[in-house]
């Protein structure tokens, strides 16, 4: 971040992994950012779910989001809140295989209690693993901001 807004180069009050964790799997909405080809940004809310250090969605792939991802946009993910910031950022792919597929559609069952059906074309499934996630607690802004770095 610029300098002006006060972050120290060191460690000292950064957040822990943990902690980032903790709100990416507590939190019930989402919000997905994507861009067309000719840049036009778009953002939505989704439902998803914190599983296995990747983020999961879905959205119809006939979605403006669909098209979007289908056309090679990179994705960044935040929560709801600003009080408790995550920020993702990375490449949405399909789910790794049917087993991990099967895994996040039991998980999204019971966190929304809904039904999502890895068989049903429309709903495009979306595994987002972070290259970049950027982290704070507005009440210790900006002692708390943190970046972590995924390769």
């Amino acid at each position: 971040m610029p300098s002006g807004y006060g972050i120290s180069t060191d460690d000292v009050g950064q957040l822990d992994w943990s902690w980032a964790e903790e709100q990416l799997v507590a939190a019930r909405n989402y919000w997905v950012c994507t861009s067309s080809r000719d840049s036009r940004p778009h953002v939505a809310p989704v439902w998803g779910l914190w599983l296995d250090g990747a983020f999961f969605f879905s959205s119809d792939p006939t979605s403006r989001k669909g098209r979007n991802i289908a056309a090679g946009s990179t994705v960044v993910m935040h929560l709801e809140s600003g009080n408790d910031v995550v920020v993702i950022e990375g490449a949405a792919e399909p789910p790794p295989d049917s087993e991990w597929l099967a895994r996040a559609a039991a998980a999204y069952q019971k966190k929304y209690d809904t039904p999502i059906d890895p068989d049903n074309p429309g709903h495009g499934m979306y595994v987002v693993r972070p290259t970049k996630v950027l982290a704070w607690r507005e009440q210790d802004f900006p002692t708390s901001a943190t970046r972590f770095r995924f390769s």
